[in-house]
């Protein structure tokens, strides 16, 4: 599929994290070998940050973005919905596919996501595109409907 490349903000609409936001981080549209559909593997956030005012104290902000809890699976392209937004994280770098297959390992994976994410949420005006801003300050807000 052209539609999701890596980076793209997708819904996902299936399973533990129906309606939850995530990343693109790496698609295989012909499948692998042990799934023979074609698949993502996502990068979300299963339980985004706490609500901010302008009025919160510096201190107070930081503690209310440290709640994110991230997640990463491989997905069935069906059961993911692109949207129009693009973000510039650099996930790549923080989720390896050979982690995902240690349970151990996939924990510190989901430590350094939640590091890359807290890191994006805290410095957003320092993006450079307006798309790309405009992607993370969607990432973050919460679902609604």
């Amino acid at each position: 599929m052209a539609v999701l490349k890596s980076g793209k903000v997708v819904i996902v609409l299936a399973g533990r994290y129906a309606g939850k936001k995530a990343v693109v981080v790496k698609t295989f549209d012909e499948g692998s070998d042990d799934k023979a559909f074609s698949h993502v593997l996502i990068a979300g956030i299963a339980r985004g940050p706490r609500k901010v005012t302008r009025s919160m104290s510096k201190k107070k902000v930081e503690k209310r973005s440290k709640c994110m809890k991230p997640f990463v699976k491989y997905i069935n392209v069906r059961h993911v919905f692109p949207t129009r937004y693009v973000v510039d994280m650099d996930l790549k770098k923080a989720v390896d596919e050979a982690d995902l297959v240690d349970e151990e390992r996939k924990v510190e994976t989901k430590k350094g996501l939640k590091k890359v994410f807290e890191d994006r949420y805290l410095n957003q005006s320092a993006v450079t595109s307006e798309k790309k801003a405009a992607g993370s300050s969607y990432f973050f807000q919460k679902l609604a409907f």
